[in-house]
């Protein structure tokens, strides 16, 4: 069985796309399948990354986004018309018919699928937008809205299989592994870890840590950071003048995940991490994708969601964390727990594998 993934291995959304494939790939490739990536080599990608971890990529070249062919917020980013990324992609294949190809691109939807319908047996779109049609057999959203669960009625073949909500959140094995240690975890404020995206996080990172300094500059905290966070210099020396870990394109978040009490992040696909190993989470929007369901988190008991970004300064972090009593952070590990199994990847494999 062959499975290609078409990612989008950039880091403008967070390098979110690529690790979440990456978590699928993995399981698959210890079930047999044969498994290879196609990216576009978008400046500051993950496809080293990606092939650090022993995956095979097909790297399409990079084009210089252009507005003007898209007029909209993703396909802009593409550099190419539709048609020209899946002409690409074709080339790419070298012939080959897969058995999958698995879409994870916000800039790709039902023009490019029906163009590569006669090149693949079965079509394998992940999303959490359902902002545009696709013409797949399979429809993925692990970040599915709590309140429309019809969010993508209307987008897919009727026949279209779809797999909505956290049970199907694609994760690292390493979560499953540390799981059953994290259960029995007393929690207290002693530890905070602090990450929103490995991408531009909109100078989040610093605000966060400023507000934490006016909370308790002598808590422990560890902060992970992406290379091309624009802020580095100052996070960094801010970080050693505290004498807080500094931590950069790090590949051992589940550990880091695991040892906090309670992590400072944005409301992504990084929600199903944390709660895997129920570690509770001040949660801030960045993303018109990531506001929903961190809603839905905050109304679950999960998360505090203190809104959208813009609308933050460091005094708001100050006060949250003044409302975070060892008795609330126990309540919001224990919902937490209840609500991700950490085994999303096998549940999405076993459903590839079977049909």
């Amino acid at each position: 069985m062959k499975i290609v993934f078409r990612v989008d291995s950039s880091i403008r959304m967070g390098g979110g796309h690529l690790m979440r494939c990456l978590s699928l790939a993995e399981i698959l490739v210890e079930n047999g399948i044969q498994i290879s990536f196609i990216c576009r080599e978008h400046p500051g990608n993950l496809i080293a990354y990606l092939r650090s971890k022993l995956m095979l990529v097909a790297v399409l070249p990079y084009t210089q986004p252009n507005i003007k062919l898209f007029g909209n917020e993703y396909g802009s980013n593409l550099g190419v018309t539709q048609v020209d990324d899946a002409l690409q992609t074709i080339e790419a294949l070298n012939g080959e018919i897969p058995d999958y190809i698995i879409i994870d691109h916000y800039d790709l939807d039902i023009a490019w699928e029906k163009k590569m319908r006669p090149y693949t047996k079965r079509l394998m779109v992940i999303d959490d937008l359902a902002n545009r049609h696709h013409d797949c057999d399979i429809l993925l959203d692990q970040n599915y809205s709590f309140d429309d669960l019809d969010r993508y009625r209307g987008l897919v073949p009727s026949l279209c299989k779809v797999l909505l909500g956290q049970n199907y959140a694609l994760l690292r094995k390493e979560f499953l592994l540390l799981q059953n240690n994290q259960k029995n975890k007393k929690i207290q404020l002693n530890q905070i870890l602090v990450f929103f995206t490995v991408g531009d996080d909109q100078g989040e990172t610093l605000k966060a840590m400023h507000g934490i300094a006016l909370f308790d500059s002598s808590i422990n905290v560890d902060v992970v950071v992406g290379s091309e966070n624009p802020d580095n210099n100052s996070i960094s020396e801010m970080c050693a003048n505290l004498g807080w870990g500094y931590h950069c394109q790090v590949d051992y978040m589940p550990k880091l995940i695991s040892e906090a009490d309670l992590v400072i992040g944005a409301g992504g696909s990084s929600n199903w991490e944390r709660c895997a190993l129920g570690v509770p989470a001040l949660v801030v929007i960045l993303a018109e994708n990531q506001a929903a369901v961190a809603q839905g988190l905050d109304r679950a008991g999960v998360v505090v969601n203190l809104g959208w970004n813009i609308k933050i300064e460091p005094k708001d972090y100050a006060e949250a964390l003044n409302f975070m009593t060892t008795d609330l952070l126990r309540s919001m590990s224990k919902k937490a727990f209840q609500l991700v199994d950490a085994r999303g990847a096998e549940r999405v494999a076993k459903v590839l594998i079977d049909n």
